[in-house]
Formats: structure tokens, sequence, C-alpha cells
């Protein structure tokens, strides 16, 4: 039997320690890893400053160390913590998995900071190349979805399929030292909980991450285990629940039995949403959404192009946007809408055309929460199928393909971050970046979000009757004032410090 190995798992900061979430990839992995090896959790979020990972480091034994690693302000820090682990541990195995290094392990593997790298799902592959590394074994080629060198040449191999079933093992909770310091005072309650059921999404959406690191495959947790979850987490002093799976909604059956466990349960809660999945919901499990409390829910309603939304496989038409909003009123229900504007084809004209469409929207339904970015697709060279897609190359203002960056360094300079945050892209005009920012003012301030927990009522209505009459006039340009006001109250943006 192979000999245990000591792991450390790192969670490079990403948002402030008053808003950090459980660090819920680095639990699934724990979960799995411990019943073959010891494991031990740093989440800078929570411990920021660099002297605390040496100490560690000083501390204890490892094994190698293990980094989730997200696009985009993340990457900036996990380079940070990866660069600082060389100098202070040169022969100390790094391992990168997570979202970035699945699309781009080339890149890692290039930048000389990184041993391995975990393509998809890392519990099993991560364990396996820890038992390897307990026996010594130099031959790695039998580890799915591990990328890893062999006389100095990088080898990928064969990719993992994905996991069909998620959380039999309860999460390690206790390897954050007290867990209740990650419940979030938030709109839904004083004590917030971040949890995630299902794992995965059965569309593929041409820009979105998910379907490229799951392929269209979803592994969803059985009603007991959540009921298990739920059951721990209000023992901790949760009063409500953020869902971070990334298509809660799929098909009615499955979901029916979870959302009879969350209504016995009955706290409010917040998840990921399709369109079209809540409109096919029958009045029965509406009625078990109602009594589960569902605040809010968030759809990716992209464009009102529905050439450009079947051009992307979103599966959806605009119209949907319209009727689930109104759905969404009916039940209660705050829809939180995100649309993409300023695509590469005609991105004067397309942004317009879906500022109108938020403005029907509002109309429909006055509440709705709306999230806008730019829109930002992957790489083509990253999307699946991209040629038997036909999918164009992405091309810059001046018409040349747009040239993604091929090293960590670059990924992680201002533009590229901006990108990967869907705030930024190399075929935006200045005048186009203003009109963006100059819109969104306008419409947050018009509608404050009900997000904000610092926004008074008083406040509130000041902010609407001063965008009032720019919002009417569709006098979105220049708003010295809003900005000003915005500036004064420190409004909370929700592309950037929502849920």
């Amino acid at each position: 039997m192979n000999a245990r190995r000591h792991i450390l798992l790192v969670n490079p900061a990403i948002t402030s320690a008053k808003r950090a979430r459980f660090p819920l990839s680095l639990l699934a992995l724990a979960a799995t890893l411990r019943q073959r090896h010891d494991v031990t959790i740093l989440d800078m979020n929570k411990q920021r400053a660099p002297d605390q990972l040496t100490r560690l480091l000083d501390a204890q034994r490892f094994d190698a160390v293990g980094i989730t690693v997200m696009g985009g302000p993340q990457l900036l820090t996990a380079i940070e913590v990866s660069r600082l682990i060389r100098e202070h541990s040169p022969a100390l195995p790094i391992v990168w998995g997570g979202y970035f290094p699945s699309l781009y392990p080339d890149v890692v593997m290039d930048s000389g900071l990184v041993d391995f790298a975990i393509r998809g799902e890392g519990e099993q592959a991560l364990g396996d190349l820890l038992d390897a590394l307990a026996a010594g074994s130099r031959d790695l080629g039998h580890i799915a979805g591990l990328d890893w060198r062999r006389d100095g040449a990088v080898i990928q191999n064969t990719a993992r399929p994905p996991a069909r079933r998620v959380g039999a093992t309860p999460l390690p909770y206790e390897l954050l030292g007290d867990p209740r310091q990650y419940l979030v005072d938030t709109f839904l309650g004083r004590r917030t909980a971040a949890h995630q059921v299902a794992t995965g999404c059965r569309f593929r959406c041409t820009f979105c991450g998910v379907a490229a690191m799951f392929g269209g495959a979803t592994a969803l947790g059985e009603a007991q285990l959540l009921d298990r979850d739920l059951a721990y987490l209000r023992s901790l002093g949760a009063d409500s629940f953020q869902y971070y799976d990334h298509n809660f909604f799929d098909r009615e059956p499955d979901m029916v039995p979870l959302l009879e466990v969350m209504a016995r349960h009955s706290l409010p809660w917040w998840c990921y949403a399709r369109a079209d999945a809540l409109l096919n919901l029958s009045e029965s499990t509406w009625k078990l959404v109602r009594a589960s409390r569902l605040r809010m829910a968030y759809i990716g309603a992209e464009t009102p192009n529905d050439a450009l939304l079947k051009s992307i496989r979103k599966g959806t038409r605009s119209e949907q946007t319209l009727e689930v909003a109104r759905l969404c009123r009916a039940n209660g229900v705050i829809p939180e809408l995100s649309f993409m504007v300023a695509p590469p084809e005609d991105p004067e004209g397309e942004t317009e055309r879906t500022f109108e469409f938020i403005r029907r929207v509002k109309r429909a339904n006055p509440d709705s929460e709306i999230i806008v970015y730019v829109y930002t697709p992957l790489p083509t060279a990253r999307i699946p199928n991209a040629e038997r897609l036909k999918l164009r190359e992405l091309r810059d203002r001046t018409g040349q393909v747009v040239d993604f960056p091929r090293t960590l360094d670059a990924w992680a300079t201002r533009p590229w971050i901006d990108y990967a945050c869907h705030a930024d892209a190399p075929w935006l005009s200045d005048r186009l970046r203003r009109r963006i920012r100059d819109f969104v003012t306008v419409l947050n301030c018009r509608f404050p979000t009900v997000q904000d927990p610092n926004l008074g009522l008083a406040s509130r209505q000041f902010l609407r009757r001063l965008a009032a009459w720019r919002y009417h006039l569709k006098l979105y340009d220049r708003p010295w004032e809003l900005n000003a006001s915005r500036s004064l109250f420190e409004l909370l943006d929700p592309r950037v410090a929502s849920l």
C-alpha cells in the first residue's frame, strides 16, 4: 500500500476577507484526497500575508502544493504564490488545477512555475498523482487529465471523463478553522452560506468556460446528501444559501427531489438558471420553488439577437427572456439577467439594440436586476469543434486577428485580466467603452440593486430621481452628477461585488 502524502491546497486571493466564500473546489478535493493522504488548506482570501504561507511551509513538511486557478485577477495572485513557493522551497512540486489550466495547460506548463497541470475535475487525478509520487513512479502516463514533463518534454495525457455524481463524501469544513467565518451578510440574510449541488452543464455555449471544461456533462448530487449538507450548515448558523451550480435548474424530474428538501428547510436562496428551464417548469414545481423561498435567479440572457444566440449555441430565444422576467415576477423571484454587449461583429449596433432590449425587460419586470458585460468569448482555438462549428477568428479594431497571450505573465496584464472579467475587448473603441460605462451608470442609478446592503431607502429614492430624466430621454452620455453620487454612496457594482 502506498505511503500517505501531505498536500497543501492553496486558494489564491480573489476577493476581500469580508466577502470570502467557502473555497468549495478545495473542500471537494480535500474530501476525496484525505481518504488516502493528509490535507491542509490555505485560503489566502482569509490569510493574505505571504509570510503566512512561508511560515506554514517552514512548520510542516509537504510533498506537493495544489493551487486552484481562475483566469482574471486570481491568475495574478496564483503567479505570485507560485513564485514565492519556488523561491522558498525549490524542490516542492507545484500542481495547478481549475478553470485556467484546464483551458490553457500549454501556457501553464511553459511558464516554468508549475510542475503539473490538471485539466478538468481534479479529485481523482490529483489523488493518482500523489499515489504515484509516493511510490516513486516516473511514468505518469496512466493519470488521465494530467500534463507533466518527461525528459524535459511536456506530455499531455488523455482527458478524464467528468464525474457522474457529486457530494457523496461530506466536505471537511473543519480544515478551514472556524467555518462560520465564511457566512456572509447579503441581501438574502445575515449569514449566507455558499454551496454547490451539481457541477457542469449539458449545454455547450461557445463563449462559456464551463462548456469547454466539462464537455456538456452534468454531475448531480442526491437529495439526501443535500439534506445532510443543509442541516450541517444550518447548525453553523446559516440563514440563507447561494448555490454555485453551473446550471441549477436542468431537468425537472431531477430537480423536484432537491426542491422538496429545500422547501422543508425553507431558507432564502440564489442560483444560476436558464430562461428555457424556468419556463418549462410545471405549476407543481413552481409551487415547490415558492415554498423553498428562491429569491433571485441569475439568468444568462446574453443578447436580443436570435441569430447571435444561435451562433453561440445558447439554445434560447430573446422572447424567452421577456417571458421569464414576467414569470419570475409572478412567482416572487428576482431575475438577475446578464447581457453581453459589443460582440466583434457590429459592436456598436448590437450594443445599442441591447440597450433598447434591456429597457423592454425593465418594462416587463421593473425588479429585474441587469448585469452588463462585454462579450469576450474563448479564443477560437480553445473551443471544442471550432472548425466544425465554422467559428470565425476574432479580430480587433484594425481587422487583425486577435493575438491572444502565449505566456502566464501576458495573461496577467491589465488588458487580458479585463478580457477574462468581460470588461474589455480588443475590438472596442474608446467611444464605445464610454458609452457602455455611461449606460450602466444611468441604469444602476435609475434602478439601484437590491444587493447593496449599505444603500438605505432615502439614498435609493434620491438616486432614482436623479437618474430618471436621463433614463427617460435616453441621454446616457457623461452622467457626471451620477458618477459623483456613485462615489459618494460607494455603490456596489453587481458585476464585481455582488453575491
